[in-house]
Parts: structure tokens; sequence; C-alpha cells
């Protein structure tokens, strides 16, 4: 059995948390970009774009992570698609919140008064003056609070790339059990980790939602 101090196992799992975050970040990101062109798209109201849009949605919201992990790890290469697990992980967690960031956009904009877009076209305003000018900054005051939210649930979401073996904090604590046999202490030490990442979010996310509520 190796031989190793409890700093050394925090030691580790902090090295490893670097990876979570910078994970979760280019996923929260990615996810983000992607999430506003699906729901700037949708806005246009173009039948086949709607339809098109809502089946992507359906697909990655329908499909657990876990299975969309494994798809993109293993399935790409059977089309001549060699990726890492890195890459993996950043493409399917990235199409995973864009599906999930789409939805509360958009209902955030379909939340808004519709006598407000009857307004921006009877004072001639063109579809993207109305969305800069109008939707878009009220749309995202409200939805600020649940965007933050559903960070944590990114956060959460990284450690299924411990699956494909992409070594961020689950995996990481995986491996050190096996090397010192501490499962509680190992795992607690991941859990408390965890919960310094998403605590500070959610705490921002709740002050977010009713600030927004008193400030209507």
């Amino acid at each position: 059995m190796v031989q190793f101090t409890d700093w050394d196992i925090l030691k580790n799992l902090l090295l490893a948390a670097r990876w979570t975050i910078l994970l979760s970040l280019l996923a929260f990101v990615g996810g983000g970009v992607f999430g506003l062109l699906l729901t700037l798209l949708r806005s246009m109201r173009n039948k086949l774009i709607t339809y098109l849009i809502q089946g992507y949605v359906e697909i990655f919201q329908g499909i657990p992570l876990l299975m969309q992990l494994f798809l993109t790890f293993f399935g790409l290469s059977l089309i001549g698609i060699e990726v890492d697990a890195w890459t993996a992980a950043v493409i399917s967690l990235t199409l995973f919140s864009s599906a999930f960031f789409h939805d509360i956009w958009r209902g955030c904009i379909e939340a808004l008064p519709k006598g407000q877009w009857e307004a921006c076209k009877t004072l001639g305003l063109s579809y993207l003056q109305t969305m800069r000018h109008v939707i878009v900054p009220q749309a995202m005051r409200m939805s600020i609070a649940p965007t933050v939210g559903f960070s944590v649930q990114i956060v959460k979401g990284t450690a299924l790339a411990s699956v494909i073996g992409f070594v961020e904090l689950t995996k990481a604590g995986s491996m050190i059990n096996n090397a010192v046999f501490q499962p509680f202490k190992v795992f607690v030490f991941v859990a408390i980790l965890y919960f310094i990442i998403c605590f500070p979010l959610s705490v921002l996310a709740r002050h977010l939602e009713k600030k927004n509520h008193v400030a209507r």
C-alpha cells in the first residue's frame, strides 16, 4: 500500500480540480454561444428551423449525458475521426449544455409580452433591431439567475467524463483510492472540493433570482 499523507491526497485532488473547472468553463462558454445561436434562430419563427432546433433539443436533453460521452468518444472513431477523452468531454458537455441553455433563454424571450413584438413592428424596427434594443436586454436580465444555476449542473456533469478516461476530480479520486485504499477519506475530500466549487454558484443564483424578483 502506498503511503500518502492527507496533504498528498488533497494536493493531487486540487491539481485534478483544475481540469474540472476548465472543462466546466469551456462547456459553459461553448454551450452558451451555441445555445444563444439556437435561440436567436428559433425566435425568427421559421417552421423548418423551429422543427430542426426542437429535434436537436429533444435529442440532447433526452439522451443521458453518460451515453453522449460514450457515443462521442467511441462513435466518432467508427467514422474515422479519432478524438481523445478531453476533446470528447468538451464536445459532449458543450452540446448537452447548449440544449438546456436554449430552453432557458427561449423561455425568457417567450415570457415577454407579445405586445412588445407588435409595438416594434409598428415602429418599423427590423428583426435585428427588435432583438438588440428591446427583447434581448430584458430576456438577459431574466435569464441570469437560471443560467448561473445551470452552471452547477455542468460542474456536476464533468464527473461523468471519468468513464471515458478523462482525469478530472472524480477520476483522480478513484485513482488515488486505488493507491491508498482509503475510500471514505478520499471521497470525502472529493465531495468537499465539489461543494467548494458549486456552493458559491448556487448562492449567486439564488441571490440573482431574489434580486431580479424584487426589481420587478
